[in-house]
């Protein structure tokens, strides 16, 4: 698992999860799947990005570096933007970077994390 270099990570002040366009949808589409962090965190699943360039993964975190609970993009590298707002709010992200999960050091799209989630033994 590759983490991020902090020096290219950009940092918000705000802790407000933006979400953009395509992580809404998503959000919709995986809804009642467990593909999304609301239900599979309890799962051992935490919210995170890949790089599908070059396989690199970012946990999701908020700006001051905390562990975010759901898909935030306040510390993505800036690489991985492409649009901003004036004041640095992030718009938009590139096409190659992959919302998911991370769960032992394994990264797992929302598909296969709603998989995953199905095949835990039920309390």
């Amino acid at each position: 698992m590759a983490t991020a270099d902090n020096s290219s990570i950009r940092k918000r002040s705000s802790c407000r999860p933006p979400l953009t366009g395509r992580l809404q949808t998503e959000n919709r589409q995986f809804r009642g799947t467990g593909g999304i962090s609301e239900e599979n965190g309890s799962a051992g699943f935490a919210p995170a990005f890949m790089d599908a360039h070059d396989g690199r993964i970012y946990r999701s975190q908020f700006a001051d570096g905390r562990a975010a609970p759901i898909h935030v993009l306040d510390a993505l590298p800036e690489h991985l933007v492409s649009k901003s707002s004036a004041t640095g709010e992030v718009i938009a992200v590139r096409d190659h970077l992959v919302s998911g999960f991370l769960r032992a050091g394994i990264f797992y799209t929302r598909t296969e994390a709603a998989r995953a989630k199905d095949r835990q033994p039920h309390a």
